[in-house]
């Protein structure tokens, strides 16, 4: 079915808001966790984002006149790009520190010498920055971070609807915010298992002056890799429930960051 058969079926003013309402959406398969997983097809994820346009789009088109020139149009797409990509990155960012956690830890314990291929993203990735990026994925899927999202993303037409214009120094002030609360969150997360690392590092080097003779990179190099491995271990589920928490904090910061102008 081509465009103009398209018009002629649903009308202008229809199929304008559905691809206003597409172009906020997709930007949710660009960045935000799950659903821009490489372990998704392509094509599964653009018919996904479709159907979702196709639900929301008469909800939040009733009594909106979407003007249908060509610079009002393009105008109103790359708003909607722009509101769907930062409501999207502020919930990326929680994967973001995840995966930095695990990074930090790996260069602690010594895992960053060797890399593999991470399934969600599809790059190189250590060791533990793929399980605490997979443990994330698994808890976003158990308390349903993916509806919580869809929910989001709906709500987000209550704040800036399809006519209007966002508070451009609130959206960029807010991506900023999360951005720099990447690694503070990564430090949060990684931070006990850090310092357990550090303490051990601190006994070996009081080890290494009391007994010369012992070799201490030969011993301390797999006792760190015990000592992490135990402790990252006991603190999965304070992650865990670390995840849950920040998830909703991201979803109402990203709306609160939506506002008219």
């Amino acid at each position: 079915m081509t465009v103009n058969e398209l018009i002629s079926q649903f009308g202008e003013q229809h199929v304008a808001a559905f691809f206003l309402v597409l172009a906020r959406i997709s930007p949710l398969f660009v960045l935000a966790p799950l659903f821009s997983s490489k372990l998704v097809p392509a094509r599964v994820r653009g018919i996904v984002a479709v159907g979702l346009a196709i639900g929301i789009a008469p909800i939040v088109s009733k009594g909106v006149h979407v003007p249908l020139g060509a610079y009002d149009m393009t105008w109103l797409v790359l708003k909607e790009l722009l509101v769907g990509a930062a409501f999207a990155f502020s919930i990326g960012a929680l994967f973001a520190a995840l995966s930095s956690a695990g990074s930090l830890l790996d260069t602690s314990i010594g895992f960053s010498y060797g890399s593999l291929v991470d399934p969600l993203t599809g790059n190189q990735s250590t060791v533990l920055a793929q399980l605490y990026g997979l443990v994330g994925t698994v808890v976003f899927i158990v308390i349903g971070g993916d509806g919580w999202i869809v929910r989001g993303l709906a709500r987000t037409y209550d704040l800036v609807g399809l006519d209007q214009a966002p508070d451009l120094g609130r959206l960029i002030g807010a991506v900023d915010a999360s951005f720099a609360g990447i690694m503070t969150a990564a430090i949060e997360v990684a931070g006990p298992v850090m310092l357990a690392l550090i303490l051990t590092d601190a006994a070996f080097g009081v080890v290494s002056r009391v007994v010369p003779q012992l070799n201490v990179f030969a011993v301390g190099f797999p006792a760190k890799i015990v000592v992490g491995l135990l402790l990252i271990g006991a603190t999965l589920p304070f992650v865990a429930g670390w995840i849950s928490g920040e998830l909703q904090q991201d979803v109402g910061a990203a709306l609160n960051a939506i506002r008219v102008a």
